[in-house]
């Protein structure tokens, strides 16, 4: 296939290009209850191919490109004309010149480990280990789980590009999706996803344990809370939410066009920070990046100061830096107050939302509550409804985070977070 490739791109003109050839294996089980309903197995071969196109306008330099898919049965013709137009469509396409990536270098050892974990196993078994911790839970008849669907994969891929890059790794995984319902009191559903690099069978039986009690606490409420300004706890994936602003606010793609003021050793939680400070690593799960950069674990930020700009090729190529590829992971380590300790004083617990949303320009974040937990100093109730509606920007002087921690899809880090006077839009009923 890749002889094809570079053939038709040879015949299309086109001098420089990036080709990304992937195979993709896959076991995939889909559960209704309990039962097995279907299952699966699927190969894919096909390849992304990414022309470039220098030019100028005026006095400046532009380089415009344009990505094509490309299957296997393409014909050599097929594909010449596929880029002639590609090449074509990259001349409207006028971002600041920049050079491909030209690196060499080897990935960290940590990357190939983590890529490697699930690689070599059969992929039906790992689904099945994960389909059975993911059953474990479900014992009770009020409250379980109506649907499930796993999926365990491994991705061999082959990256080129006519500035001298030739790497290839193979990285697996395992992800998925599962709907608890409980059908006690209210008849209630609960919609989780979930994905792991390695075989952490024992997180995802947390979170099924977790969201089977979520949801039958859901079942049980009936009322919004107070509106009123309350000292929230955040728990499970909207702590990788809060954490996001940081790292996306230190990529070069927001600091380039200045949407970010981020610059390396700039304090990110503005000073005067009178609880935790935020510490970031950028964690590598591939050996390379798309661009095939060598990937390795990256300390993004130490005591709230800045240690890195990081991102793709192109912006590094406008910042002057040093080329870092683009992460979909990062840790942070736990904070030293126990949730225990964080229940001491009255509080609103959010656990679940209809949709949580953190503006990456702005700080605003918010979220209609899906269930909640309010204690007011002597019980602590369920509520439902109402919405929270915040800043970051007023928040990060007071963060604190929990000993306890978590294992979520693309996070390891504190399983909570505590932020002060958070503005909730509840009920209005005394």
């Amino acid at each position: 296939m890749i002889e094809k490739i570079l053939a038709a791109l040879k015949e299309s003109g086109t001098e420089l290009y990036q080709i990304t050839e992937t195979k993709e294996e896959s076991a995939e089980l889909f559960f209704i209850r309990k039962s097995l309903d279907m299952q699966r197995l699927k190969e894919v071969h096909r390849a992304s191919v990414t022309v470039y196109r220098a030019f100028t306008e005026g006095d400046r330099r532009m380089l415009g490109s344009a990505a094509v898919q490309v299957q296997e049965s393409f014909t050599t013709e097929q594909m010449t004309e596929l880029f002639r137009n590609a090449l074509y469509a990259a001349g409207f396409v006028k971002n600041p010149y920049y050079e491909l990536y030209a690196g060499k270098g080897e990935p960290s050892a940590e990357a190939l480990e983590r890529s490697g974990h699930l690689s070599g196993q059969p992929l039906t078994e790992v689904a099945h280990r994960f389909a059975d911790a993911l059953f474990e839970e479900d014992r009770e008849s009020d409250v379980f789980l109506n649907s499930a669907e796993i999926f365990a994969g491994r991705t061999t891929c082959h990256i080129l590009n006519s500035s001298g890059v030739d790497v290839s790794y193979c990285k697996g995984r395992v992800w998925g999706e599962f709907v608890a319902q409980c059908v006690a009191e209210q008849d209630v559903e609960t919609y989780q996803d979930f994905s792991y690099d390695d075989m952490d069978t024992a997180a995802l039986q947390k979170k099924v344990r977790d969201t089977l009690e979520m949801t039958r606490a859901r079942a049980r409420a009936v009322s919004a809370p107070p509106a009123g300004e309350y000292r929230v706890i955040l728990s499970g994936a909207y702590v990788k939410t809060i954490f996001d602003y940081y790292v996306e606010r230190s990529n070069g793609y927001m600091i380039y066009p200045k949407y970010s003021t981020f610059q390396n050793g700039c304090d990110v939680q503005g000073g005067q920070v009178e609880k935790d400070r935020i510490n970031l690593t950028l964690k590598a799960t591939v050996p390379y990046s798309v661009e095939g950069i060598p990937m390795k674990d990256r300390e993004l930020v130490r005591d709230g100061m800045l240690q890195l700009i990081h991102g793709s090729n192109r912006y590094a190529y406008y910042l002057n830096l040093e080329p870092t590829g683009n992460y979909d992971s990062f840790s942070a380590p736990a904070g030293s107050v126990p949730l225990e300790k964080l229940r001491e004083e009255p509080y609103l617990e959010i656990v679940n939302f209809s949709d949580f949303q953190m503006d990456t320009f702005d700080g605003h974040f918010g979220g209609e509550i899906r269930l909640g937990f309010l204690y007011d100093g002597e019980k602590r109730i369920p509520v439902t409804g109402g919405s929270i509606n915040g800043s970051i920007l007023d928040a990060q002087k007071n963060l604190v985070f929990s000993r306890e921690t978590q294992v979520e899809k693309n996070f390891q880090g504190p399983a909570a977070v505590c932020l002060e006077g958070v503005n909730v839009a509840g009920s209005t009923e005394a």
